[in-house]
């Protein structure tokens, strides 16, 4: 039997079509509007039955005696000693002592906003999401600037910019857009560090120094501005501060800054001007603006690019969404005045959506260890691994080990799950029926949809928070017998039911898609335009326009320290087999640790005596990894590029081994993940062993 459904083994939610055989998933098939020999493809979801019934999936509930092992138990006795400690610290008065950090592995659906909800009424603010070194940092940079994050329509594009981002490796249905845009004759500019396989078809590739994006874009703004390619109409009656705008970005003049950033001059004057002069253009920026000191400002920078040009909002631009009308469910008015959550030094992002929340996980960190503002004594981790994850693994690792109380939901065993007090297995997307957030933030309405029973014991989010909220005293907020009457009532302002999504597995769409709304509708900001200037901003004591305080000192970390640690790490790239640290328990995924190196620039490498395969170390201030070396043109003299994600799979494969949590973004709390200055030698044989 076929169904459909949306698959969340990654953050893509790509709709699928599963067939299922006698209960059992036996394949998944991604659908698309290209033809399915031009689609890209997923080497996750090929496997995606192995991936389902692996023998490492956790299907039992375990709890640990105190001192000793983690056993297996009933979901009773697990939830009832989670419930326990929950009712320990609201009788000692202080609830705000229990934190709930969400990964991405379960996806950003509506278990985050179940979890909200839970911990609200408990009377915890601290709900913490990993937004600050994900994409809602680049979110609010949007919101920010234009009051949304717009989507690009690649697909009727003449011409794609994109910045930072491989979406073969990340949104297959991103890649067939842009495939399918380049097929019909639109131009690509790419700016990367990398010579990524989607660089190497570009009509230009910027190959930008890592952690600089923010004065390449003023550069271009600049450009665009110098020979009047402005979109005039859309900068007089729909913007505020192109003044500004034009006399701080003619500091960044590309001659004088182009040395500064590995590029030539010529080149981005010639990509600036195709990209203002072809109509319609989008701009795509990804993931490799996130985890950079620097993040805000630079993708503030990037985002002035999509009005100056006057793309923003048009077929085939950048277009702002048209959300889903719904049922809050996160009840933040059930907090107890005066409280402030773990993350209140970054009130801005806090508060610049009304549906993110806190999302500066560093801040459980330094609740937990430097009680500031105050200590967690307990943490839930849902679907995330931060002792992997987080930036300064060591310090990561040391705050797990000081909680009094630590559970981890999940569908595997992490290095987190290894030290919990409590883990309880979850349910994979294939299992359980849900809304995802990308459903809900741009029509239309897709349903996740199950279409297999849970694997052994293991339970979907949703019927492990509400179980969880009835045991603490929570029955009322809680009144859902199943996900579908959650989702109903979530769904009643918007007139969609669940059963119409099933009859429509397409999705059904709210209201048709209109371009240039903000002619009749303004932008979601405080002037209601485009802000190139932000007094918001600048009330707030930040840069009112990018880059006109001359930005961030340090852009890199440890860039203070470059003699001793000459070279610019890059985190790797994604990698369409894995997500994060998920996956590395599949064998045939793994392969035999394919694509665990470190990827060396020819010149580099000879000056470092360091052949293809050696065991290279690379070392920070904070410490020391070991892999192996692959000699690759397609990384820049002065710069290697290292694998991501083996940090579970082993542990002197971590990379957060080598980055820093001290220095962050001033308003996302963002550490440099990205980009970081660390030092390169050969591994002597014997050495280390």
């Amino acid at each position: 039997m076929k169904n459909d459904t949306v698959c969340r083994m990654c953050s893509s939610c790509c709709p699928v079509e599963v067939e299922v055989l006698a209960g059992r998933l036996v394949s998944a098939r991604r659908k698309s509007f290209v033809a399915e020999d031009r689609r890209a493809r997923c080497r996750k979801l090929a496997v995606a039955a192995e991936i389902v019934y692996s023998d490492q999936r956790l299907t039992t509930p375990q709890v640990r005696e105190k001192g000793g092992e983690l056993r297996p138990a009933t979901w009773d006795e697990a939830l009832g000693r989670i419930a326990a400690r929950f009712q320990h610290y609201k009788k000692q008065g202080e609830p705000q002592a229990v934190g709930w950090l969400r990964g991405m592995a379960a996806d950003w659906g509506t278990p985050w906003d179940y979890a909200s909800r839970l911990m609200n009424c408990y009377g915890s603010p601290n709900t913490i999401g990993n937004g600050s070194i994900c994409f809602v940092a680049r979110e609010m940079a949007h919101t920010y600037t234009y009051g949304a994050m717009a989507f690009a329509e690649a697909a009727k594009a003449k011409c794609i910019l994109v910045w930072g981002k491989h979406d073969a490796d990340t949104t297959l249905g991103a890649a067939d857009a842009i495939n399918h845009a380049i097929s019909q004759g639109a131009r690509l500019i790419v700016v990367d560090p990398i010579q990524t396989p989607l660089a190497k078809r570009a009509d230009i590739w910027l190959q930008i120094k890592p952690g600089h994006d923010g004065l390449l874009a003023m550069a271009m703004i600049h450009e665009i501005i110098r020979c009047d390619l402005h979109d005039h109409e859309f900068v007089e009656n729909f913007t505020v501060g192109f003044e500004q705008l034009r006399e701080v970005a003619g500091r960044y003049a590309i001659d004088a800054i182009a040395a500064d950033l590995w590029l030539d001059p010529d080149r981005v004057r010639e990509a600036a001007r195709l990209y203002a002069s072809t109509k319609p253009a989008c701009l795509i920026d990804g993931n490799g603006l996130d985890m950079q000191l620097d993040i805000f400002q630079s993708t503030r920078a990037v985002a002035c690019l999509r009005g100056l040009t006057g793309n923003i909002d048009r077929p085939g631009g950048d277009v702002l969404p048209q959300p889903v009308a719904m049922r809050p469910l996160q009840a933040r008015h059930r907090l107890p005045a005066g409280v402030q959550p773990v993350t209140a030094d970054y009130p801005l992002f806090n508060t610049f959506s009304e549906s993110w929340g806190n999302q500066v996980q560093s801040c459980v960190v330094d609740a937990i260890l430097d009680k500031k503002p105050y200590g967690l004594k307990m943490l839930v981790v849902q679907a995330g691994n931060p002792v992997v994850t987080m930036a300064d693994s060591a310090r990561a690792t040391r705050a797990m080990e000081e909680l009094e109380f630590l559970v981890v939901i999940d569908m595997f065993m992490t290095r987190t799950a290894e030290m919990a007090d409590v883990v309880l297995p979850a349910a994979g997307c294939f299992e359980k029926t849900q809304l995802n957030r990308f459903a809900t933030r741009n029509n239309p309405i897709i349903l996740q949809n199950q279409v297999i029973e849970p694997v052994g014991q293991s339970w979907p989010d949703w019927k492990i928070v509400f179980e969880l909220g009835r045991r603490i005293g929570l029955a009322e907020d809680f009144p859902w017998e199943t996900v579908e009457e959650a989702i109903e009532y979530q769904l009643a302002p918007c007139g969609v039911g669940v059963e119409q999504l099933r009859q429509n597995p397409d999705g059904v769409r709210v209201e048709a898609i209109r371009h240039e709304k903000y002619r009749q509708d303004g932008f979601a900001t405080p002037s209601g335009k485009f802000e190139f200037f932000s007094a918001r901003l600048e009330d707030n004591g930040q840069a009112g326009l990018p880059y006109s305080d001359g930005g961030l000192e340090k852009r890199i970390s440890f860039s203070d320290q470059h003699q001793d640690f000459p070279l610019i790490g890059i985190s790797g790239a994604r990698d369409i087999r894995f997500t994060n640290s998920q996956y590395r328990t599949i064998p045939i995924l793994l392969n035999d640790e394919l694509g665990c190196v470190v990827d060396l620039h020819p010149l580099d490498a000879a000056g470092l005596k360091v052949a293809a395969g050696d065991q290279i170390q690379v070392a920070t201030p904070k410490g020391s990894i070991q892999m192996p070396a692959r000699i690759s043109s397609l990384v820049h003299p002065g710069s290697i590029r290292i694998a991501w994600g083996w940090g579970d799979y082993k542990n002197q494969y971590n990379l957060n081994t080598l980055t820093d949590d001290e220095l962050r973004n001033p308003v996302t709390g963002t550490p440099g993940q990205r980009t970081f200055m660390c030092r390169v030698e050969k591994v002597v044989k014997g050495e280390g062993d």
